[in-house]
């Protein structure tokens, strides 16, 4: 049975690492490398970089600070905000990061899904979603949330894998930062209808809502913040807990 993995995020303004209630009144919670380096010595299977600043302000997710986080991270590390050509994946690959996240970009224009995928491999190439459910449906959005669009969820992730893409980083704007638990249906119907690995992302605020998107939800991997960030249990504790509940991860 493969492991599943448990990835705290980072979401990166000016090289701080913030939270905030889908995507807004951020608080700073740390430095990005400092922050990165302790999830790592407590057992964190990866980390996620997100600049969420990058494209609502028109910059490219700064080259410098994915320098020093591979220089002091040793585990696999998947960087996204503001990459909208090769030339920027390219940009970010060289200085070490494992694996990129599109978003906003790839909506915009989706052969940048093939175009990334077919040059490094689809296991470099992470599409980020950012769903919002409307009337019973979910539906896709850009620019950290804030712009809606009328591509449908499950259309947009289906053609994503055929495109590529390796991984499927799903964030319910809906639970983000409310710490409610995970959309578990959707996961799972996600599940069904995908064979690339998923990680959900987007209202983890227990260690009951992470064990529920893993079994319930079927998701291969739990990403989470707030849980980790503001000290209410490390990630080996969650992962010890997690064993207690049947669910195989790597300690």
């Amino acid at each position: 049975m493969v492991a599943k993995r448990i990835i705290p995020c980072l979401d990166v303004k000016d090289g701080r690492t913030v939270k905030g209630v889908n995507f807004l009144q951020l608080q700073d919670v740390g430095d990005a490398v400092e922050l990165g380096k302790l999830y790592a010595e407590q057992g964190a299977d990866e980390l996620v970089y997100l600049d969420i600043s990058a494209t609502v302000e028109g910059r490219n997710t700064f080259t410098s600070l994915v320098e020093c986080i591979a220089l002091n991270i040793n585990i696999p590390f998947t960087v996204g905000g503001g990459i909208s050509t090769i030339d920027d994946a390219a940009r970010l690959l060289d200085v070490g990061a494992d694996k990129i996240s599109i978003n906003s970009a790839a909506v915009r224009n989706p052969s940048l899904i093939d175009e990334i995928a077919s040059k490094y491999g689809s296991q470099f190439v992470v599409l980020a979603v950012d769903a919002k459910s409307i009337d019973g449906k979910y539906f896709i959005t850009t620019h950290g949330g804030r712009q809606m669009t009328e591509r449908e969820l499950f259309e947009w992730v289906r053609e994503g894998q055929e495109r590529g893409a390796g991984e499927i980083l799903l964030t319910s704007m809906d639970h983000d930062g409310t710490r409610c638990g995970y959309p578990c249906e959707l996961f799972a119907e996600l599940s069904e209808q995908l064979s690339i690995p998923i990680i959900a992302s987007g209202g983890a605020g227990s260690v009951s809502d992470i064990v529920d998107v893993l079994s319930k939800g079927r998701a291969d991997a739990a990403l989470a913040a707030s849980i980790f960030h503001y000290g209410e249990i490390t990630v080996g504790e969650l992962k010890k807990e997690l064993m207690k509940h049947g669910i195989n991860v790597r300690i």
